[in-house]
């Protein structure tokens, strides 16, 4: 393939989607290595080296979707996987006591009002680009997440903590962002945002 090769809107068998996919096949292997390392608080050098491939695929999904054409189908995925890796890692931290249940349900709450915005805006054919400020909540997310498998951090709660918390105010504050977007655009008859998003 060559580097000007496009694939159109509607595409669905592309080199980003196969990534995505990636992701979400990888992460129920993931879920499993931390709740197997409970004993540890979910902390395993397994858990973070998984951790990290699965941040690189999210990382070059997006490049190559800029690079060969966005398309509705990676709009969708993309941040399907995400939420599944966010939200499963999370709730595998809270089980092994590693993470606190309000920090995690209130990243649960927004992500989850989110995929309930994005389908109220898409039936009425509204499409939200995401803002720059998405794109660090997800890296201060990951961040979050590999700190709090990092063996040598194990028995370390507090800089655990201080990260969990960062993360939850990029995700209140980039969710809050994509709502007001979302309402100023239904302010505007007829005004389509285009291609959605992959990063919310």
């Amino acid at each position: 393939m060559n580097a000007t090769t496009r694939f159109n809107a509607s595409a669905v068998m592309t080199p980003a989607n196969a990534l995505t996919i990636a992701r979400i096949v990888l992460a129920p292997p993931l879920f499993a290595i931390i709740l197997l390392a409970d004993g540890h608080l979910g902390a395993s050098w397994y858990a973070f080296v998984l951790g990290f491939v699965i941040a690189l695929t999210d990382n070059f999904d997006g490049k190559l979707a800029r690079r060969w054409g966005t398309t509705r189908s990676g709009a969708f995925l993309d941040p399907l996987a995400d939420k599944i890796v966010v939200l499963g890692v999370s709730l595998c931290l809270m089980i092994v006591d590693r993470y606190f249940w309000v920090p995690v349900a209130i990243i649960a709450v927004r992500e989850l009002a989110i995929s309930w915005w994005r389908a109220r805006w898409a039936r009425r054919g509204l499409a939200i680009p995401a803002r720059r400020s998405a794109k660090y909540k997800a890296v201060v997310q990951g961040i979050a997440l590999l700190a709090a498998v990092l063996p040598p951090l194990e028995r370390h709660a507090l800089p655990i903590d201080i990260l969990l918390w960062i993360a939850v105010a990029f995700t209140v504050v980039t969710g809050l962002q994509y709502a007001f977007d979302g309402q100023r655009a239904l302010s505007h008859t007829g005004d389509h945002a285009g291609v959605l998003g992959q990063v919310e």
